[in-house]
């Protein structure tokens, strides 16, 4: 199997897969027995230093793995790819320039077999590692999507980080999309939340959001695999953010995302879907005032994640908060 390299030329580039994503299991296991290397062959990463960290969680076990390359200027698109695929995590971020001085720094983000616009959580993981490296205060990201902003603190010992996104906008999904979806995750129209209808939502990259009326459905999560990666490529959605909430008196959501174009069965923590959200529930109507929502990732996957999203009625852009952890090299 050999990965495609990709192009960000364009504001908004599509996910590109190879012909057949592999089956990942777990975020501990997310390589593709078709990219690891052998054991004769030389790592690539054993020239070219790897962060790891783990986003939206201040507990290594907990959260969503990112692997961080903050010198990244000499790396080709095919290089990036080969790192990403032998990192092993759902995204891998490539700080391709950098202007210390004005806080300022280009970044790329590549999953095992794509580059994708834009990654929340390998975002947080950066600027954490930045922060960790030059300092907490405000930074600013050149991605593929466009300008992103973030902000760094320490709390209690851990930094602390809040993107701002670029204008997110979401429109009502075709009836069409959500029944070939709906049949991929083999659920039916009689398991969704009427309260909160399907869209296509974007900050960045566009999702699909599906709300579940029943916690124990989204818990028993199992899709089909080929079909859900067919349909995401058709429609250049980069995962289905699937949620439900807690109470329909407050916003508190518990959420699972399939990205099978990137070749990951489940993100544990996805802050791009979070961001895409945000703008939902304001297209939708339901943000009158400032707005905070509490999302809860990953407990199905063992690795708990909370992300933090900021809403303003009168701002299209979302900030979504969250911690990174390092985590030891394997």
């Amino acid at each position: 199997m050999t990965p495609q390299t990709t192009s960000s030329t364009g504001p908004n580039p599509l996910p590109h897969t190879v012909e057949s994503p592999a089956t990942l299991q777990s975020p501990d296991t997310l390589q593709s027995p078709d990219t690891l290397p052998s054991p004769d062959t030389p790592q690539i990463s054993d020239s070219i230093e790897v962060l790891r960290y783990s986003a939206f969680t201040a507990d290594p076990a907990g959260g969503n793995p990112a692997g961080v390359v903050l010198d990244a200027e000499g790396l080709d698109d095919a290089r990036m790819l080969a790192v990403a695929a032998e990192v092993g995590y759902s995204e891998t971020a490539f700080v391709t320039a950098q202007d210390t001085a004005a806080r300022r720094y280009r970044l790329r983000y590549f999953s095992p077999l794509a580059e994708v616009a834009f990654c929340g959580h390998a975002t947080i993981a950066t600027a954490v590692a930045l922060a960790s490296r030059n300092g907490t205060g405000e930074l600013l990201f050149e991605t593929p999507a466009g300008e992103i902003r973030v902000g760094t603190s320490l709390d209690d010992g851990l930094v602390r980080a809040t993107l701002t996104s670029v204008p997110a906008h979401s429109h009502p999904a075709r009836d069409t999309q959500v029944e070939r979806v709906l049949r991929a995750l083999r659920w039916s129209r009689d398991d969704l939340d009427t309260g909160l209808p399907p869209h296509v939502a974007f900050a960045g990259n566009d999702h699909l959001v599906l709300a579940v009326r029943s916690r124990e459905q989204l818990a028993a999560l199992d899709y089909d695999f080929d079909a859900l990666h067919a349909l995401m490529r058709q429609h250049g959605w980069t995962t289905v953010h699937l949620v439900h909430r807690d109470a329909a008196d407050r916003f508190v959501f518990h959420a699972r995302d399939p990205f099978p174009v990137g070749g990951v069965v489940e993100d544990p923590a996805t802050g791009a879907a979070a961001a895409a959200f945000g703008g939902y529930l304001r297209a939708l109507g339901l943000v009158t005032e400032p707005l905070r929502v509490h999302i809860r990732q990953g407990e199905d996957m063992g690795r708990p994640s909370d992300l933090y999203v900021d809403v303003h009625p009168d701002d299209p852009r979302v900030r979504v908060t969250g911690q990174a952890v390092p985590l030891p090299a394997p």
